[in-house]
């Protein structure tokens, strides 16, 4: 089936037949006239939305070309010509949008640099005075390690904690500086 290539105004049967002149028979001619009918109103389209006459007509190319390799994918029964090149012009106008929106690849990027991994014995080196500093605060009399653990740990402050547990500021100072002398020999000694 050979189509006329001299397109004015078509009716969209005639479109339809076209379309399908190039879906079943590659026919040259038929895409010519639907190139000629359709490639301008695609531009004006797309440059309209991309505001750059070289990119519209850079993706009016690319969706007449998708309309020659996907002619076949058309089915009259699901709409007619127009609508289905328009709808390949926006997705493609679409895709070109995001393309040109994606950021670079950052390999220095956080999110992609993993973490650095602790040497092995660094990691042991690091156990090891952790439990040290844990058997030396349990070695410390309660009310001792209970100051140290709310003043150092708990950020409270001197003054709070000695209204708190209702003792004088001096003695709640005095508390926590033999236990944190305490803790200072007890690690010394086992190092």
């Amino acid at each position: 089936m050979k189509a006329r290539a001299k397109v004015m105004n078509e009716s969209p049967e005639d479109m339809t037949r076209l379309l399908l002149a190039v879906a079943q028979a590659r026919d040259v001619a038929a895409f010519e006239a639907l190139f000629r009918h359709y490639g301008p109103k695609v531009k004006t389209y797309m440059t309209r939305q991309v505001r750059s006459t070289q990119i519209a007509e850079e993706l009016m190319q690319e969706t007449m070309m998708a309309v020659w390799n996907k002619a076949a994918l058309f089915d009259p029964e699901r709409g007619n010509v127009s609508a289905w090149i328009f709808t390949i012009a926006r997705n493609l106008c679409i895709s070109s949008f995001r393309k040109q929106n994606r950021p670079e690849f950052d390999p220095n990027d956080p999110a992609f640099v993993p973490d650095e991994v602790v040497a092995a014995d660094a990691e042991l080196q690091s156990r090891q005075e952790a439990d040290r500093l844990y058997t030396a605060m349990n070695a410390l009399p309660d009310e001792q390690k209970e100051l140290l653990k709310r003043s150092f740990f708990g950020e409270v402050p001197h003054s709070a904690l000695a209204e708190e547990y209702g003792l004088p500021l001096g003695t709640v100072k005095s508390r926590i500086r033999m236990a944190v002398a305490k803790l200072r020999k007890s690690l010394e000694d086992r190092l």
